[in-house]
């Protein structure tokens, strides 16, 4: 089924989940070819407030992991639960980036169900695709259907989910770094994370929050 066919089941999704989660209003209306479509641009430019809307994502999804890690004490990595139910266009690649994640980093591993720590959802956004919370320490990734025809969707998708796991953007970075993101421009397609933000993502969920806060969030190199 296409993206374009899948839209009103997402919407019905979300109607379902607003008394659960805020999320985008762009979200909620999902025709790809309305004006909202026309309006919609790719962002990938970057800015304070993204940037601090990243960190409070990543403090979310890790307050959550970490206090559902402590009722089954010894576990060798940390579990981060996602729900794409509220992206089904996106089905193929939400689980491709898990799987990218998965085999990259040790000490967290991505997995769908229920309870879930972050949720992803799809539609319009004249900001492209990002990651955020939702004001009541629940977190959430975007993703925004023209952008990702700009753009390899799977790079898009495990570039948005490295925010999961703590890295934040870093556009003037080469395209065999993940957090460059659109960068390195259209042309780039590469889905994995390098050497340095493999072993970041390891060091931040190995020690939690207090060496996130002893290591500012600043770009990855």
């Amino acid at each position: 089924m296409t993206r374009s066919t899948m839209v009103l089941s997402a919407a019905l999704g979300l109607g379902l989940a607003a008394t659960m989660t805020a999320v985008p209003a762009s979200a909620v209306a999902l025709d790809r070819s309305g004006p909202a479509q026309a309006t919609t641009t790719s962002s990938y430019v970057g800015s304070a407030k993204e940037e601090a809307d990243n960190k409070a994502f990543f403090e979310a999804v890790m307050k959550s992991a970490k206090a559902k890690q402590a009722a089954s004490p010894g576990l060798a990595a940390v579990t981060v639960t996602y729900d794409a139910s509220r992206a089904p266009s996106f089905a193929t690649e939400i689980a491709r980036s898990a799987q990218i994640w998965n085999s990259s980093v040790r000490n967290v591993q991505l997995r769908a169900g229920s309870n879930a720590d972050f949720r992803y959802y799809e539609g319009n956004d004249s900001r492209g695709s990002y990651a955020s919370t939702d004001g009541h320490g629940r977190g959430y990734i975007f993703l925004d259907y023209r952008q990702n025809e700009q753009y390899d969707s799977t790079r898009v998708t495990a570039h948005e989910t490295g925010h999961v796991l703590g890295l934040p953007d870093h556009y003037s970075g080469p395209c065999s770094e993940l957090m460059s993101g659109g960068g390195p421009g259209p042309s780039c397609t590469n889905p994995n994370p390098n050497t340095a933000e493999r072993n970041r993502v390891n060091q931040l969920w190995a020690n939690g929050l207090k060496a996130f806060d002893k290591a500012p969030f600043t770009k990855v190199h």
